[in-house]
């Protein structure tokens, strides 16, 4: 094993520390965020965490599964004493006052949280353009967006500045930045991973999920974080999960779906790429079958009405009366348009009209999906239909919601997908998105690091 893993065994054997692991990265950090702008802020603990975490180990203590690791958190989920802005003016003054039961996981098996990544403003964003602290430069590609909303946490991952990243994705936003940056992305099952402590977007649809530099880190964090908790009511029946010690069985007689409605929705030159990768899975003795999924075009609109009343809900609580400032008096246009919408959506004369029809057709996509991943092992394709546009390029709303159109699917359907870079269109990383059943990470993830190894 090499990379991540990598890392971790040599802090566990003492050829590293956990404070020189964190200071190379703070110190990288300094020298390349302000460019990057990947980290809205920097944990000022963070030595002193490292330091706890070496002097643990070298006193007897069992090292951790993350021992040693530096790990960036996304702004929307809470880090007792650093802020949680979700980007946003609204929250940035906002200092959480416990850790989410996530950054309590990573903690116990020896991670340092190194600072709170950029984002879309409250994850309402394709691009990482809207968040009120400046935009996140794409380091892959210099000039162009890195996606959202996950967007400091890919660039991050892509810049070198930590080891990991947590983000979360209610419509793709874990897996487009993964693409748009070339690293690695997974959207988890939905319920597999606690939400306590998120501030969410849509609370049907969230799940917070890993970002990292390979297949093999992403598996590792995914294992941490996984598992059902008390405190929260929708979860699946899951203690505990192991992925490392399958990801080396072999793709060979498994199932790959793919469907003609992604080349319909995609640039042809991302196709080209995407179809190369397939084909090495073929090589390696995987069967391709082809799938119907005949309402994929409906998935958007669906995914943005939904999404909408579930956001109008979730801030109402942002009155400026208990913490923050009023939220329609201090966002964005892109928070706004998604609160007025969702405002008018609940309105009781227009619900059956357009938010219970939305339920009805996200029930249809849902079935459409799983009798389709009854048939194969994973479904494989595009992440993201276009190449990313250039920072401060003005294009219409809809151009912006489509670069969404191929993986709110999976946020609907409640199952896993991953992403991770299967070539380059004129030095443009493009990601291949690996979608599996509720729980199917472990194929998922198996189809992604045989692919890692063939890229």
């Amino acid at each position: 094993m090499g990379g991540t893993v990598e890392t971790v065994e040599r802090i566990k054997r003492g050829e590293f520390s956990a404070v020189e692991n964190t200071w190379q990265y703070l110190e990288r950090i300094e020298r390349l965020n302000k460019k990057i702008n990947a980290f809205i802020e920097t944990n000022p603990n963070a030595m002193v965490e490292a330091g706890a975490v070496d002097h643990r180990r070298k006193h007897g203590g069992a090292p951790g599964r993350l021992e040693g690791l530096v790990i960036g958190v996304k702004s929307n989920i809470n880090v007792k004493g650093l802020r949680a802005t979700c980007a946003s003016r609204t929250l940035d003054n906002y200092f959480s006052t416990f850790d989410a039961e996530v950054v309590k996981r990573i903690r116990g098996e020896g991670a340092v949280v190194i600072g709170m990544t950029n984002m879309d403003e409250f994850a309402c964003g394709s691009s990482g353009e809207t968040s009120a602290f400046g935009a996140t430069e794409n380091p892959a590609v210099p000039g162009r967006i890195p996606g959202g909303s996950s967007s400091g946490g890919g660039a991050a991952i892509a810049a070198e500045l930590c080891d990991l990243c947590i983000g979360t994705d209610t419509g793709g936003s874990i897996r487009n930045p993964a693409s748009h940056c070339g690293v690695v992305g997974v959207k988890p099952s939905y319920g597999l991973v606690p939400r306590q402590g998120l501030i969410d977007l849509g609370m049907s649809l969230d799940q917070i999920g890993p970002l990292a530099p390979d297949v093999e880190g992403a598996a590792l964090l995914l294992e941490v974080i996984a598992g059902k908790t008390p405190n929260e009511c929708v979860m699946l029946d899951v203690d505990k999960v192991n992925y490392l010690e399958k990801l080396e069985e072999s793709v060979s007689g498994m199932k790959i779906g793919v469907s003609q409605k992604f080349s319909d929705l995609t640039d042809p030159k991302i196709m080209m790429v995407i179809q190369e990768s397939i084909e090495k899975l073929q090589c390696l003795g995987a069967k391709i079958v082809e799938i119907e999924l005949p309402n994929l075009e409906k998935a958007l609109p669906t995914y943005y009405l939904i999404v909408s009343v579930e956001f109008f809900s979730g801030t109402r609580k942002f009155d400026g009366r208990k913490y923050g400032k009023k939220i329609e008096e201090a966002c964005g246009d892109e928070v706004l348009r998604r609160i007025l919408r969702g405002k008018h959506i609940s309105q009781k004369e227009y619900r059956g009209k357009f938010y219970q029809r939305a339920l009805q057709v996200r029930t249809l996509i849902r079935h459409e999906l799983m009798e389709a991943l009854k048939k194969v092992d994973v479904i494989v394709g595009p992440t993201v239909p276009k190449l990313p546009h250039r920072i401060g390029d003005e294009i219409s709303v809809n151009d912006m919601y489509a670069y969404d159109y191929l993986t709110v699917p999976t946020n609907l359907a409640g199952i896993c997908g991953g992403v991770l870079k299967a070539g380059e269109v004129n030095g443009i990383p493009v990601g291949i998105q690996v979608q599996g059943k509720v729980l199917g990470e472990p194929e998922v993830l198996r189809v992604m690091k045989f692919l890692e190894a063939v890229a």
